[in-house]
């Protein structure tokens, strides 16, 4: 299971989730969107909103700007993390 995140590297939020993802070794595909406006379009078009990090999980859900305990939580009830499968 893949999560996909939708982001830039100059935001502060997005390059904490980026680190909270390798850390726990989730498997996630970056989709950059300075990039691509495709990737922008795509983020604004799941989350309704004009903000990054957009964080969309297996189950179809998705956080925008999460917590660490939010993003933590999220990808437990995905069974992303050790122990939660």
């Amino acid at each position: 299971m893949t999560v996909e995140m939708y982001g830039a590297m100059w935001c502060g939020d997005c390059v904490r989730a980026k680190m909270l993802l390798d850390h726990h070794k989730v498997d996630y595909v970056w989709h950059d969107t300075d990039a691509d406006d495709t990737n922008r379009e795509r983020a604004q078009a799941i989350s309704g909103m004009p903000k990054i990090p957009v964080i969309q999980f297996p189950d179809g859900t998705w956080l925008s700007e999460p917590s660490n305990p939010a993003l933590v939580e999220r990808l437990g009830a995905n069974g992303l993390l050790p122990g939660t499968e």
